[in-house]
């Protein structure tokens, strides 16, 4: 078996997460991230699209991590996405934060936005 070492761009990927936070680069982060190219900070959630439109020239694909159950994302959010060339995947966010390291060890352009579990 062949192994190779993974190394990321920018982006850093998520080392853990458990009741209220996140562990993102080795930092604990409360509450709802967003993390991607830009580095990481606060999300404000589903209100906060302004963040993730940011994102529109340098990501190909939005990771949006609903909790702890996999939920419906607002329509207005979904379309403002689309609307700015994004590809947007929601799913719990257990299965979001692996997808996004199996991507981002791969080199894709994706970002994550996550709310608590």
């Amino acid at each position: 078996m062949r192994l190779n070492e993974i190394t990321y761009s920018n982006a850093v990927p998520i080392d853990g997460y458990g009741p209220g936070f996140f562990r993102i680069g080795g930092k604990a982060y409360e509450g709802a991230v967003l993390t991607g190219p830009e580095g990481t900070s606060v999300w404000g959630g589903y209100a906060d699209q302004a963040s993730l439109l940011a994102l529109a020239d340098k990501v190909d694909v939005v990771f949006i991590g609903t909790g702890a159950e996999l939920a419906h994302i607002p329509p207005a959010l979904r379309n403002a996405l689309e609307a700015a060339g994004m590809g947007v995947e929601n799913m719990n966010s257990p299965a979001a934060c692996r997808t996004y390291n199996v991507l981002l060890s791969e080199g894709r352009r994706v970002a994550l936005a996550l709310l608590p579990v």
